[in-house]
């Protein structure tokens, strides 16, 4: 796409790079003065220099990250009216305060506001008054507003949130779909702006925008070092309770006491339900904590009490569902508790990373419980409004959630975990020092590889036979050759099988099964009483054809009794990353499924998920069968996807 025909004379054909250099370097010195700054942060001036030259964008950067100024400072020099695309209404209102404090005309279009209201802000739009308009998706579908803009100069288009216009992003929203039809018919620069996006997410984005595969993507900033990320699986309320309250005294010092201190800063307590919110608050409460929950089931009233009680600093914690965060910007937040995890590592990175927005250090605090991976996989195939749930839906939201156990559980540092999933790999820290598990890896025990792999693979064994006719509790008992009436009636007592990790309790096995399901070699069939089952990959880790590259769960978890260090062996076993050549090929496998998803007209995912690309990279296949190997490629979709996949493979493989 090329920059508009009404910033023509800003960036004229310049007669060699160096002077078009100069015209852009101009601009941004102009705009920084014109929006009261002395200088950019780290990726902004590319980004702006990116939409300006190239005239397409996607980027990706945290909450908190700057991505404003990228359309903020090219809608101050280009001529004409910028409009930005946002579902948040008190982000608008902010921002169009704070450029009119500048000098600079904006004004914004929702549902906030009357009708007499939004008629005079559109005809003073219709007559050039702004340079910049923020709209609310639903505006798009008005004929009136949609006349005005064929009508006027729009020398960029800016959509915030981008992520919502991907039915596997962690926020769709079905009115953003319009937005690629205006993408056409204005025939402008487009600024796609999200927080967090995985590149399937992100390669959506562009086929809804109707973008080119080659559309520049910049992706920064996700790195968060004064974050400390710490994850712990608890036994039992009791311990989750005292865990919390420890990490809060650490953080903001106890709860406030006249005449002797204030708590340090705020804190967000995430709870996973509505009534888990109202029990949470009420406990901090009785501690001495000046609190309040929030969630969408209180009076919209209290909500608002709430959120203006905790930006004011009146509160000193919020316990809420998810429906608190977004447009929040309290900067000394100095921890972010997960009572339970989230749907996602898209969605814990954003809501943690309202922790430490001032860089000074914070705490993130996730907590997990034997229950929640099975609880979580019914909740997403729960029926909606007596609709039964798109089984590729299921499939993809299980996907999310199992990306995030496995962070959870992985034994590499927290923050460059995250940031390879991100695909920002270029602010890698080489170990954060600070997370739970660079503090653990200080341990020097022995790693005996082959000992995991022998325990996996006798584990695996173990769900193979009780392959769709029990859950992990039956595995578990078939492993420490407990007695159990089905085992006997079933005659799997008398499997080699039965005991054959006998060493081990059955808390353990069952711990070590419940992390073989987030590897993707365990599954689960049913709902009401789900069983368990070995997938293809988990027959080829139980076979030796795949190494069992997984980190053993700990001896013992806190709250429980007895004595143990805590770790088990094999602490610290790495999961296999993409070198440079992978990668590549990973990238090449990405734009190729792009082209074919808008050419068969389907979600990028349809084609494959980013688990099975990496698959592809990591196993470079040459044959069908081989590319059978890869996770997620069945018959069908070889049959459909699999030449051109091995045709990418092939032609980018090293020399």
């Amino acid at each position: 796409m090329e920059p508009s025909a009404a910033s023509s004379h800003l960036l004229s054909d310049a007669p060699d790079a160096a002077t078009l250099a100069e015209q852009i370097d101009a601009l941004l010195r102009v705009g920084l003065d014109r929006l009261g700054f002395e200088s950019f942060r780290p990726g902004q001036a590319e980004a702006i220099t990116t939409v300006l030259t190239q005239g397409a964008l996607l980027l990706v950067a945290p909450t908190g990250g700057g991505k404003s100024m990228t359309f903020q400072l090219p809608a101050t020099v280009l001529p004409g009216t910028t409009l930005v695309v946002s579902p948040l209404i008190a982000l608008m209102q902010d921002q169009v305060a704070q450029l009119g404090e500048r000098g600079i005309p904006a004004t914004y279009l929702a549902s906030t506001l009357d009708g007499a209201e939004v008629s005079a802000r559109m005809s003073a739009m219709a007559q050039g008054a702004y340079k910049l308009v923020y709209i609310a998706p639903e505006r798009l579908s008005a004929p009136g507003f949609r006349e005005i803009i064929h009508r006027i100069p729009i020398p960029l288009l800016a959509i915030d949130e981008a992520h919502c216009i991907s039915e596997w992003g962690h926020d769709f929203r079905p009115e953003y779909l319009q937005i690629g039809e205006l993408v056409h018919s204005l025939d402008t620069r487009v600024l796609a702006c999200t927080a967090t996006a995985t590149p399937v997410v992100r390669d959506e984005i562009l086929a809804r925008l109707g973008l080119r595969a080659e559309t520049p993507q910049i992706v920064r900033g996700f790195a968060r070092p004064n974050l400390a990320l710490r994850v712990a699986e608890v036994a039992d309320k009791k311990t989750r309770d005292r865990m919390v309250d420890g990490l809060l005294g650490e953080s903001l010092g106890g709860p406030p006491r006249r005449g002797e201190h204030e708590p340090k800063g705020s804190a967000i307590v995430y709870a996973p339900t509505r009534k888990a919110t109202e029990a949470e608050a009420a406990r901090l409460a009785k501690r001495g904590w000046r609190v309040l929950p929030y969630h969408a089931g209180l009076d919209p009233n209290k909500r608002d009490r709430a959120q203006r009680a905790f930006l004011s600093g009146d509160l000193d914690i919020v316990v809420a569902t998810n429906a608190f965060g977004m447009g929040i910007d309290r900067s000394d937040v100095r921890a972010v508790i997960h009572l339970a995890p989230p749907s996602s590592i898209e969605a814990y990175y954003q809501e943690v990373g309202r922790a430490g927005r001032d860089g000074v250090d914070a705490y993130g605090l996730m907590l997990f419980t034997a229950r929640d991976i099975v609880l979580r996989k019914r909740l997403i195939q729960r029926p909606s409004d007596d609709f039964e749930v798109d089984p590729a839906i299921i499939e993809h939201k299980w996907g999310l959630f199992l990306e995030l156990m496995r962070w959870a559980e992985g034994g590499t540092c927290r923050h460059d975990a995250i940031l390879r999933y991100f695909g920002d790999e270029g602010e890698a820290l080489g170990g954060c020092g600070r997370c739970d598990i660079c503090v653990s890896l200080d341990d020097d025990d022995e790693i005996d590889e082959e000992e995991v792999t022998l325990i996996v693979r006798k584990a695996l064994s173990a769900v193979a036979r009780i392959h769709r006719r029990f859950g992990l509790t039956a595995a578990a008992k078939l492993l420490k050759g407990a007695e159990d009436d089905r085992l006997q009636r079933s005659g799997l007592v008398r499997t080699p099988t039965y005991g054959i990790l006998a060493e081990h309790s059955e808390e353990w096995l069952t711990r070590l099964l419940r992390r073989l399901v987030t590897a993707g070699w365990i599954d689960f069939s049913g709902d009401d009483r789900p069983v368990a089952l070995i997938t293809d990959t988990g027959r080829r880790v139980m076979k030796a054809e795949m190494p069992a590259r997984i980190l053993l769960p700990p001896t013992q978890l806190p709250g429980a009794k007895g004595k143990g260090k805590g770790k088990g062996k094999g602490q610290g076993a790495q999961e296999v990353e993409l070198d440079a050549a992978g990668m590549a090929i990973f990238e090449a496998l990405r734009a190729h499924r792009l082209d074919v998803a808008k050419a068969d007209g389907v979600p990028p995912y349809v084609v494959a998920s980013d688990r099975s690309l990496r698959d592809v990279a990591l196993l470079r296949p040459r044959t069908m069968d081989e590319l059978k190997m890869a996770h997620g490629i069945g018959p069908a979709k070889a049959e459909r996807y699999g030449p051109g996949l091995l045709e990418v493979v092939a032609a980018n493989q090293p020399s």
